[in-house]
């Protein structure tokens, strides 16, 4: 299957996908990480996408659409892949059309509310060396080191409340009328993302496999 996932910044996306990836045996196409990698190594285009992430800014669809679509084109997406962070807006829609060939088959909106996702987003940290997440209130995110290597747990620029509630104003703005774009073309699927992750997993496969029943 060819799927793309919706959801407030701080949803659950990125765990959500890998989950569902594994579960269907494509690869999770995190336009998010493909960004963090180009920061770690010091590019030009990631530096150029930390000035903009860091402003809680969206990285610019001509600069997506590239970048997304030399990813479809590998190997390992040639019989399906699960988008997370693309399209954000209806020209990256238009664009996903035109560069997804075979085209996209269903979008998975994973509903969970403002007020829980700005909560969940400003307790998050991450070790600056391994990108793993802890929570406020962890061992690790207390005393701000990673419990795997070492490296110095912090809250990420982009993770401050300013930045998020910016993000959440553009998703409004930007994003959510691309749910009404795949729900009236019979696309969408909404899923309720509040639980434990295994909770949440299972209705996201569960919806997912009853859509590849029908």
């Amino acid at each position: 299957m060819r799927l793309v996932i919706f959801g407030r910044q701080g949803a659950g996306k990125g765990t959500q996908s890998k989950l569902l990836a594994l579960h269907l045996d494509v690869p999770h196409i995190s336009t998010g990480d493909i960004f963090r990698a180009a920061i770690s190594a010091g590019s030009e285009i990631g530096l150029a996408a930390k000035a903009i992430m860091d402003r809680g800014d969206l990285i610019p669809d001509d600069v997506l659409r590239g970048i997304v679509a030399e990813r479809l084109a590998q190997h390992d997406a040639a019989n399906g892949w699960l988008l997370d962070g693309f399209p954000r807006t209806p020209k990256q829609a238009t664009d996903l059309d035109e560069i997804a060939d075979p085209p996209l088959d269903l979008a998975i909106n994973l509903e969970v509310p403002e007020d829980v996702v700005v909560q969940r987003i400003g307790s998050r940290r991450v070790c600056e060396a391994s990108g793993h997440i802890y929570t406020v209130g962890d061992p690790a995110a207390d005393s701000a080191r990673c419990e795997i290597d070492g490296s110095p747990v912090v809250q990420r620029d982009d993770d401050t409340e300013e930045a998020v509630r910016h993000r959440l104003a553009l998703y409004a703005q930007q994003t959510e009328p691309l749910l009404g774009r795949y729900d009236r073309a019979g696309m969408l699927v909404t899923v309720d993302g509040v639980g434990d992750v295994d909770e949440v997993a299972q209705r996201v496969a569960s919806a997912v496999e009853g859509r590849k029943a029908t």
